[in-house]
């Protein structure tokens, strides 16, 4: 049975690909997309790939109207500020935003500099990262989004943390200029841009919260660094085991927990170019890849992940939350495997 959903803020590359992907979803059908920027104009005329998918044109948040399900792609913020009146619109929400991934209040106002508009809202949201929470998913009405670097970063580790097998670990991602979303800056004009290779948190990155809720409270030191890229994220963890571990040891870990996921690949080539995780061949895809080797001599196991920060790290992870609420198989509309060579 087809559905109704609409679209909260719009006009951002998230919102773009969110609608991308449920124009291409056969039980879906989008309603409405809202910009208060871009209100009463085409959505092709601000997502020009779109040009000829849609005939939508944006509205003003005003206008919505009632629905099935309600994507809600805000700046942070601003969802937690409404969500009574977004709820009261459709029975089943996610939201995009930073809003309501942490379920502790006291947590998000250490990481986020303030108190939460609506911390009674908070246990009512799962943590949308199927990967780690596809049961409480199937039986959700509301579901947060997941932070992208916190994804690759979770999905790297997890394994490991779940074993019980991390003693310290130091993470480094390098990500695209998409991640800062489409509103400009001095950071983001193209003559400061190109080139650079820019240490923009080397502590105190907000989605290390969303590392230490799914993880566990382990030794975890985490930086971020903006690379010469447009979508993409490369993890690189430096694991220091509570027990040593053979190299097979590691993969049989990694092949229990993700043999059967549909949106995780194990990397383990040999040779070439890609034997290790690589985002610029997943761009628009939702899968996360997955590697690691390591370090005899000291015993330091590397974990690497990559995926598209926009997808895996965004919008594809929510459509795949949304297949998993209304019972949809898991990988409706998510099956583009991506780019080679771009």
């Amino acid at each position: 049975m087809t559905i109704n959903v609409s679209i909260v803020g719009g006009s951002g590359y998230v919102g773009g690909e969110l609608l991308r992907l449920l124009l291409g979803h056969p039980e879906v059908t989008v309603k409405q997309i809202t910009s208060q920027q871009h209100a009463g104009r085409f959505v092709h005329g601000v997502h020009p790939n779109l040009r000829g998918a849609t005939r939508l044109k944006f509205s003003p948040v005003e206008a919505l109207e009632p629905c099935d399900l309600l994507f809600l792609a805000l700046p942070h913020g601003r969802a937690a500020e409404q969500i009574d009146q977004f709820a009261s619109l459709a029975p089943r929400l996610i939201d995009l935003s930073a809003d309501f991934r942490l379920r502790d209040p006291a947590a998000y106002e250490e990481w986020y500099g303030r108190s939460h508009p609506a911390p009674e809202w908070l246990n009512k949201f799962v943590y949308g990262l199927p990967e780690l929470h596809r049961d409480s998913l199937r039986e959700a009405n509301y579901v947060s989004g997941v932070g992208c670097n916190a994804t690759a970063v979770n999905l790297a580790l997890s394994p490991l943390a779940r074993a019980g097998l991390i003693q310290q670990v130091v993470i480094e991602v390098k990500v695209g200029s998409s991640e800062g979303g489409n509103s400009f800056s001095a950071a983001s004009h193209h003559p400061e841009r190109s080139g650079a290779l820019r240490s923009f948190a080397p502590t105190g990155h907000r989605h290390q919260a969303e590392m230490f809720q799914e993880l566990g409270e382990f030794e975890l030191h985490f930086s971020a660094t903006a690379v010469e890229l447009v979508r993409g994220i490369l993890c690189t963890a430096h694991v220091f085991l509570s027990q040593d571990l053979a190299e097979k040891d590691v993969w049989q870990l990694y092949r229990a927990a993700y043999g059967s996921e549909p949106f995780v690949r194990l990397v383990n080539e040999r040779k070439g170019i890609y034997r290790y995780p690589e985002p610029k061949i997943l761009a628009g895809s939702n899968f996360c890849d997955v590697g690691f080797a390591k370090d005899e001599r000291s015993g330091r196991l590397v974990v690497l992940s990559a995926i598209d920060n926009l997808m895996k790290g965004a919008a594809g992870t929510a459509v795949q939350s949304m297949n998993l609420m209304l019972g949809y198989p898991e990988t409706t509309a998510l099956t583009f495997t991506g780019l080679h060579p771009i």
